[in-house]
């Protein structure tokens, strides 16, 4: 099954990730707030997850807030053995729905134990500090809020730690404090940014995780991409997850989807073979 999941990664000892793996935000409601509108459906989608071998299930308690948590919670718990969830911690949101970053070290460990309580476990298996600003990385210091998540990992309460929205300076500054094993980042085709830092997490055993790797609230759109994928005869979706499993071998997928078809969809772009002129001309998208 993983060979169908693009393979596996293993960024630190008993942390193996499939490369296909679910991003469990869209199962809230609309604009990531408040309960889904089927409920039934979003539990069957996580089962159909981990049927489908997938070990890797990114995750955050303010997504809902706290819904997509209790559905994980009430679709999976207890927790196979292989299924790694990882979370985030660094915002909060308002009653309106409004995105409220909150990187107090005394409220991030807060929020771990939110997620500790709401996703029914005692220890989580890997947690992502969000550091940049809402669209993009800044250049603040990281060192007390990765700190403050470095001693519950030190009591246990935390397995593994990575970031989310993060400069490459920042991420040697977390190094010097603990180990990281996953940089999650905006990263797609079209948002090429980042090259520098996957090749540079790759050489250090730490997996880049694309966050909107198909464009986010505002979907991919490029003529290339669409005639690549309709040369090829799959979506443009699948060439583009596609060519992020192609693009290095420490880049792990977490597409999500509130659709069964959708996830089979998705599962199946790690099958896709990109012809050599086809990734030439995808490479060209970001200009």
């Amino acid at each position: 099954m993983t060979a169908q999941l693009g393979g596996t990664l293993t960024p630190a000892d008993g942390l193996t990730l499939t490369r296909v793996g679910y991003g469990a935000m869209q199962l809230a409601g609309p604009h990531v707030f408040g309960p889904p509108k089927d409920r039934e459906r979003a539990v069957a989608v996580l089962r159909a997850v981990v049927e489908a071998g997938i070990t890797h299930i990114d995750t955050a308690d303010f997504y809902g807030p706290v819904v997509v948590n209790d559905l994980i919670r009430e679709a999976l718990h207890p927790y196979p053995e292989e299924l790694h969830i990882v979370t985030k911690v660094g915002a909060r949101r308002g009653a309106d729905g409004s995105w409220v970053l909150s990187r107090h070290p005394e409220d991030l460990k807060a929020q771990v134990y939110d997620n500790l309580r709401n996703l029914g476990v005692e220890s989580l298996d890997v947690v992502n500090l969000r550091v940049g600003d809402v669209d993009a990385p800044n250049d603040d210091s990281l060192a007390e809020q990765f700190g403050a998540l470095a001693e519950l990992r030190e009591r246990g309460l935390i397995r593994h730690l990575g970031l989310s929205t993060v400069t490459a300076a920042q991420l040697d500054e977390a190094l010097a404090i603990a180990p990281v094993v996953t940089v999650q980042n905006l990263y797609n085709l079209a948002n090429r940014q980042d090259d520098a830092l996957v090749e540079r997490t790759a050489a250090k055993n730490i997996a880049f995780v694309p966050y909107f790797p198909l464009g986010g609230f505002s979907p991919l759109q490029s003529e290339t991409l669409a005639k690549v994928a309709a040369r090829l005869g799959v979506s443009a979706q699948q060439v583009a997850l596609a060519w992020l499993l192609r693009r290095s071998p420490n880049i792990a997928l977490i597409p999500g989807t509130s659709s069964p078809e959708h996830l089979r969809e998705n599962i199946a772009a790690a099958s896709l073979v990109l012809p050599d002129d086809a990734v030439a001309e995808l490479d060209g998208i970001a200009g």
